[in-house]
């Protein structure tokens, strides 16, 4: 009983720290060439296939007449320099029975490598992947001790649009992590397109906010506008252990990884 009652009290009290804690202003720094940059170089995209090879599709361009045609996916964050991506949940919807390929840029060329699942959550829309090659081009993640207030100017990395659209704004101020936070939705004014779930949405220095999600139109009398796009911030500790772990399950057994 007093161990419940000094965690309920450790609970009510970092509540009331979060609630009674206010916003800073947003940050006014706009997303540069440098941050865009980061972005380029960290591209990456997730198909789920039947088939057991994507080389011959990747090494002609993508090209539609060598695509496999059950493909289905979307976008990709790198989160570690050893092969760890985060996705959207939704992105792997299809994928009992198939092969998850991550098309990740190494050694200036994309190199599609199969995937393994390590994690998923349909709750958070979230899902961490592994392949067994080194991705030195990953993300940090904003600082998990800071606010990041609504009006924050954001840009998304996801593979349909994320080189075509401009910078938006963070519209869901995020609190500092603690020790209780779980995944988070937020909004962004940027639209999504199909293909771009699961990509990153990054702050104007090019760390890591959270994931694409979901895009939301309001569709009167048949025209339909567009509203706002969410993502998800997972609890980066959260993320971090499973990375962990999975490591230490798998050490020595991933070729390509230090």
């Amino acid at each position: 009983m007093e161990k419940f009652v000094q965690a309920f009290g450790l609970l009510l009290a970092g509540g009331l720290m979060q609630s009674c804690a206010v916003s800073p202003p947003p940050d006014t720094v706009a997303p540069g060439r440098m941050t865009r940059q980061i972005v380029a170089e960290r591209v990456s995209a997730v198909v789920v296939t039947d088939r057991d090879n994507l080389d011959r599709w990747v090494s002609r361009n993508f090209a539609t007449s060598q695509a496999p045609g059950d493909a289905d996916g979307g976008s990709a964050a790198p989160i570690a320099a050893d092969g760890y991506f985060l996705t959207a949940d939704h992105v792997l919807a299809g994928v009992d029975g198939k092969n998850v390929f991550l098309i990740y840029g190494q050694g200036g060329r994309l190199v599609p490598k199969k995937a393994r699942v390590v994690w998923r959550s349909e709750a958070a829309d979230l899902a961490l992947l592994h392949i067994p090659v080194k991705t030195p081009y990953f993300y940090q993640w904003t600082p998990p001790e800071r606010w990041l207030p609504a009006g924050n100017l954001v840009i998304h990395g996801g593979i349909s649009t994320g080189f075509k659209s401009g910078e938006g704004r963070l519209g869901t101020a995020l609190a500092p992590e603690s020790t209780f936070t779980r995944n988070r939705t937020f909004k962004i004014d940027i639209p999504l397109q199909p293909g771009d779930s699961g990509g990153p949405v990054v702050d104007a220095h090019g760390q890591l906010v959270g994931i694409n999600s979901a895009v939301e139109f309001l569709v009167p009398m048949e025209t339909a506008f567009f509203i706002d796009s969410e993502g998800n911030r997972p609890n980066t500790r959260f993320i971090a252990s499973l990375v962990e772990k999975d490591r230490a399950r798998n050490h020595g057994r991933n070729p390509g990884v230090e």
